[in-house]
């Protein structure tokens, strides 16, 4: 009965240590690397959430207005790759190149974001990068 227990506890050890694993997305089933974007504009908001931070920029092109939700790296991986919580912030001017989504058009993932005076940020993992 003990041997039973004991193996019925390690599966479900092994169950919740893979759960993660299994709800993690694919970068190609939500971003399109044939869409490469590059996108000016106003920031928002800077959400620092796990497992994903999120940058959401107003632009403006050809008299319409949009605002893009950028997904980012976790905010451990940012912060090592020099961001803190106010790195960004509202009504900053940015320059966001990274890859649009597949279903929805004001959705993409950034890769950079560069500041008016010159400044620029990575957005994605220490492995993503160029």
């Amino acid at each position: 009965m003990r041997t039973k227990l004991g193996i019925l506890a390690a599966g479900i050890g092994l169950l919740c240590l893979a759960a993660p694993v299994v709800a993690h997305h694919s970068f190609s089933v939500e971003y399109d690397v044939k869409k490469p974007v590059k996108v000016s504009g106003t920031v928002v908001r800077l959400e620092w959430t796990n497992p994903h931070a999120h940058l959401y920029v107003d632009t403006v092109e050809n008299g319409v207005e949009t605002t893009w939700n950028f997904e980012m790296a976790s905010p451990n991986i940012l912060e090592r790759n020099g961001w803190t919580r106010k790195a960004v912030k509202p009504n900053d001017a940015v320059v966001i190149e990274g890859y649009a989504g597949r279903v929805d058009a004001s959705r993409g993932i950034a890769n950079s974001i560069k500041f008016a005076d010159g400044k620029a940020l990575f957005a994605g993992a220490p492995d993503q990068q160029q």
